[in-house]
């Protein structure tokens, strides 16, 4: 089996698309590079593992049901986007096997029989997998929010590239909601030139301990004020930490405003 490449995304604002009425076209792009996603994967996809930015525990947690409910972890949002089902089966061996892996590298791992799906992977999933057949488990990130923690949980998921799972870290590259606008223009755009440069341009070890003091890059702390959505980049990056990276995604006007970005890393399987 080919070795999968491993994903983060920026995965907009909300039930987005769902609600094409409201934005029009301005996620279209995002829409068409998830789309891509699932073309450079390939066929040999089995199963989805989505870090999630929108779960958080003490340790990590790892979505065990065979039938996951959905949690709508938004608000003012039109009545229609609180009825949205995205019915992706669960995979419990594959759960046991995420935390046999995290276990086994020295990180705690529990399981959640009831956790059901957050907008942070059935919004950023449904233009990949539109009709939710693909199975789907979810890991939390571990509340301390720790980038060498992460890094390193990252690279004790890495054989799973071998056996037919997606790993896509769902974030934002740019997550300030008070500043979602012309006043996160300039942050957005320093702290995404840095964060293009340093995955794309330096080595694997430069990269990564360029990661490892983020909070020191152009803006930091003014494009993620709380890094959660910073940091699945970690897990799906450790995945791959010797592999070049490339930009699969950039807009600098999301939104009319906003410079965002999403990354693979190690090539699609037919390249």
């Amino acid at each position: 089996m080919a070795r999968l490449p491993t994903y983060f995304v920026s995965h907009g604002g909300g039930p987005w698309p769902w609600m094409r009425e409201q934005y029009g076209p301005a996620y279209d792009q995002l829409a068409a590079s998830l789309a891509a996603m699932r073309v450079e994967a390939g066929n040999t996809v089995r199963a989805v593992l989505v870090v999630t930015a929108h779960w958080e525990a003490p340790q990590f947690m790892v979505s065990s049901g065979a039938a996951p409910g959905m949690i709508y972890d938004y608000g003012g949002f039109p009545p229609h986007t609180y009825q949205i089902t995205y019915p992706a089966p669960g995979e419990p061996a594959l759960a046991q096997r995420v935390a046999g892996l995290l276990d086994a590298a020295g990180f705690p791992t529990g399981l959640d029989a009831e956790r059901g799906f957050d907008h942070g992977t059935f919004s950023m999933l449904y233009p990949v997998y539109p009709e939710a057949r693909m199975p789907v488990v979810q890991l939390s990130l571990r509340r301390d929010l720790d980038p060498a923690t992460h890094l390193a949980a990252g690279r004790a998921l890495a054989p799973l590239r071998d056996e037919g799972i997606l790993i896509i870290g769902s974030g934002l590259s740019y997550h300030n909601l008070r500043q979602f606008g012309p006043n996160g223009r300039e942050a957005s755009r320093d702290f995404d030139g840095w964060l293009q440069h340093t995955l794309l341009e330096r080595d694997p070890a430069q990269r990564e301990q360029e990661l490892l003091r983020w909070d020191t890059a152009p803006q930091a702390r003014a494009a993620h004020p709380r890094e959660e959505h910073l940091i699945p980049l970690m897990v799906a990056l450790g995945a791959a930490e010797q592999e070049a990276a490339a930009c699969v995604y950039h807009e600098d006007a999301f939104m009319g405003n906003l410079t965002v970005s999403s990354f693979r890393f190690g090539p699609p399987p037919s390249a």
